[in-house]
């Protein structure tokens, strides 16, 4: 078995600070360079020019997932009418767009923000420390090897909520054995040739999906092996509602009149499905079959055990995926692995599938926080035994803020209210003279019915790591609601001083 990694990726812009430049105190301090972090660099500056703040990556490179994720097809999973910020109109004709589309996107809102000297790469956070007698967190930030100490007031981080540097590698027996090469997705080669071989791409979520039409192009025959089926829903990369409307009005009120079109389909498609189940499960299926024709087994195939929503729909731009199966080009079979051989895999049933590469698309391994530990006052913060606040903050934890986007929905609807939010809260203790804000219980609710942070949603990856993230609460403003509508509500129109965020000032 060859095992095939990407190297470690060098800057691809220019004008980012380097790591020795990172000033040694600011007011805010900004973890990832991704769609989130670069977000929240506009918000700041836009809505508290009188703060500084830094955004630090790891990485040598901005983007975050658009810069990681170099697989065949990979593309936005939701249109990028919602998925762009609002302060920055999407203008390419394709509403589903691909990796390197969006991350051309992220880096010209950089440069016409003038935000890459604030963007200092290659800086690992290590862990982070509050101190209530300075009111300040002290950073342990690492680069090329060497740690120091950045001070700030606020911490702000938008670093995702899974690992970069390694994604899950599920149990398959006997991989070692294989004498091909094995890829897993998230560490894709940029040099693997697979013109004319024997694809295998194990697993059956929104990866897979990516992959198997676009390798199914030029490879001899791609075969997705998943244990059990996913809803799937094809549509148009292109809307052509949006497109007409950016004929006919000025650029930015299209775009703000497509964003607030999409935004409700998002939420109305969602709410209609969780309603009416049964119905969703049946038009979902009858699609495919209508794709794929009376000879294909859809009820084995892509008819799933759970209902739509209990774990996220797959969408399939333009049906590519049902193109590519319809076509002969590609195949999918849903059995149970019993172990692989030198030449592919054998499957519970008996069958075998042959292989010259298998793509271990299984999924990610969540992290809280970046992988960075936290204490408070020489205390070490578990943050799976706190509430969330909002979905953005933790009990207890003073002077943080996490941007998580929503799982049913673009993430970066989400991530702007996040930023929103924030800013508000800044100036909130800029005019009050206070310089500590802590979500804190009310008497008794240290009691209250506790819930998973992302409830009523099953995905294995959410299943197997929820624990490292808090819990939600059973009363406001200890939720994390997953809802667009509630989610403005409680972090636009909600006051900041709302008898649960404390603010108070050093002694």
């Amino acid at each position: 078995m060859t095992r095939r990694t990407r190297p470690t990726p060098s800057p691809q812009d220019s004008g980012f600070r380097s790591a020795s430049e990172l000033p040694a105190e600011v007011d805010v301090l900004v973890v990832g360079a991704g769609i989130s972090g670069i977000g929240a660099g506009w918000h700041l500056k836009d809505r508290c020019p009188d703060r500084s703040f830094a955004i630090v990556d790891a990485r040598e490179s901005i983007g975050g997932t658009w810069d990681l994720f170099r697989y065949p097809g990979v593309r936005s999973d939701s249109d990028m009418y919602t998925l762009g910020y609002r302060f920055k109109p999407w203008t390419n004709p394709k509403s589903i767009a691909d990796g390197p589309s969006i991350l051309g996107y992220l880096r010209e809102t950089v440069h016409e923000h003038g935000l890459a000297n604030r963007i200092h790469l290659g800086v690992r956070v290590v862990s982070a420390g509050w101190s209530s007698a300075s009111a300040r967190w002290t950073v342990v930030v690492e680069a090329a090897g060497v740690r120091r100490s950045v001070s700030c007031g606020y911490l702000f981080v938008c670093a995702g909520y899974y690992r970069y540097s390694a994604g899950y590698e599920a149990d398959l027996p006997g991989l070692g054995d294989f004498r091909g090469t094995v890829v897993h997705p998230q560490h894709w080669p940029e040099d693997l040739d697979y013109a004319g071989k024997r694809v295998l791409v194990v697993g059956s979520g929104a990866t897979a999906m990516t992959i198997v039409p676009a390798m199914a192009a030029t490879a001899a025959r791609v075969t997705m092996l998943q244990r059990s089926p996913t809803y799937v829903v094809a549509r148009p990369d292109v809307d052509r509602i949006a497109l007409l409307l950016r004929r006919v009005l000025p650029e930015r009120l299209a775009y703000r009149i497509i964003r607030r079109k999409n935004t409700a389909f998002q939420q109305l498609f969602f709410r209609r499905m969780r309603e009416y189940p049964q119905q969703a499960r049946e038009r979902l299926v009858g699609m495919v079959a209508e794709r794929l024709g009376p000879e294909f087994d859809v009820g084995r195939h892509f008819t799933p055990s759970y209902y739509p929503w209990d774990q996220r729909l797959c969408l399939l731009p333009n049906g590519d995926l049902l193109e590519a199966i319809a076509s002969g080009r590609a195949e999918v079979v849903t059995d149970r692995i019993e172990r692989f051989t030198a030449d592919g895999v054998r499957l519970a049933s008996g069958g075998e599938i042959a292989a010259d590469i298998v793509v271990t698309a299984t999924g990610l391994q969540l992290a809280a926080l970046g992988e960075m530990t936290l204490e408070v006052d020489g205390t070490p913060v578990d943050v799976g035994s706190t509430y969330t606040y909002k979905g953005l903050a933790f009990s207890g934890v003073p002077n943080l803020a996490t941007s998580f986007g929503y799982v049913n929905a673009s993430w970066t609807l989400r991530s702007d209210l996040t930023c929103e939010y924030v800013c508000r809260l800044l100036n909130h203790m800029d005019s009050t003279g206070t310089t500590t804000c802590t979500p804190t219980l009310r008497p008794g609710e240290e009691h209250m019915v506790t819930r998973p942070w992302i409830d009523g949603f099953t995905p294995g990856y959410m299943l197997r790591d929820i624990h490292r993230f808090p819990r939600q609460g059973d009363r406001a403003p200890w939720l994390n609601p997953q809802d667009y509508r509630r989610d403005v509500d409680l972090l636009r129109n909600d006051p900041v001083d709302d008898g649960v965020m404390r603010f108070t000032r050093p002694r």
